[in-house]
């Protein structure tokens, strides 16, 4: 990946398909219940239906972020089988609205790397959907914001309240306190210290080091 180059920032795999929720190594036990919602299978779009009026009426889980997690999954398929917004919305049936049915089903087409933090918690999903308001790279900066500096989900909102009327991520963070590519890290000794060497031999700082370490990664691809 070139500098010019940014990952994706919308959800590369299939619409419904629980790549989160079904990771073992996340999940542990719960991998094995997670649902999938197939937009083109009726009965499987009538469960997610009625996963999103349980979901809008706050019916159950509501403090469990992969409950959150399933729930704008269903929004997504349910969005992509009926085809609209509009329709969704009436599918799911009374009390469940057009924007309820957008901000979660935005949600849902995060990037896996910032779903993660959200069914871990890291990440509150009231959080995410001022995230998933904002496009490209604003998404990480905002995501990482939240995991390095504590940001809070009124200065998320603020963020990318800004963001979206035209300011540049930096500014909007900077209004927020928050510096963008910032980030403090604990290594082990013998890593520091040769993160350290390496930096003095060559005469750079160690962002610098860091940096060309990640653009050689076989992960940055």
């Amino acid at each position: 990946m070139t500098d010019d180059e940014e990952p994706p920032a919308d959800r590369e795999s299939p619409v419904g398909q629980p790549v989160v929720r079904g990771d073992p190594e996340l999940m542990g036990d719960r991998a094995e219940s997670a649902v999938q919602f197939d937009p083109s299978d009726p009965e499987s779009l009538q469960s997610a239906a009625d996963t999103v009026a349980a979901f809008s009426n706050n019916t159950a889980g509501a403090s469990d972020n992969v409950y959150v997690l399933r729930g704008a999954a269903a929004c997504a398929a349910l969005v992509r089988g009926e085809g609209s917004y509009k329709a969704a919305a009436q599918r799911a049936g009374d009390g469940v609205t057009v924007s309820f049915i957008r901000k979660w089903a935005r949600v849902h087409d995060l990037p896996r790397s910032v779903r993660r933090y959200v069914a871990t918690g890291q990440i509150a999903p009231t959080a995410a959907k001022h995230i998933a308001r904002v496009h490209g790279e604003a998404r990480y900066q905002l995501a990482w914001a939240v995991l390095d500096h504590g940001l809070t989900v009124r200065q998320v909102r603020a963020a990318a309240s800004a963001i979206n009327d035209g300011a540049s991520v930096e500014d909007a963070l900077r209004e927020q306190g928050v510096p963008v590519g910032e980030i403090t890290l604990h290594l082990p000794r013998s890593t520091y210290r040769e993160l350290r060497r390496q930096a003095a031999l060559r005469a750079v700082d160690p962002e610098t080091v860091v940096d060309e370490a990640l653009e050689q990664a076989e992960f940055k691809r």
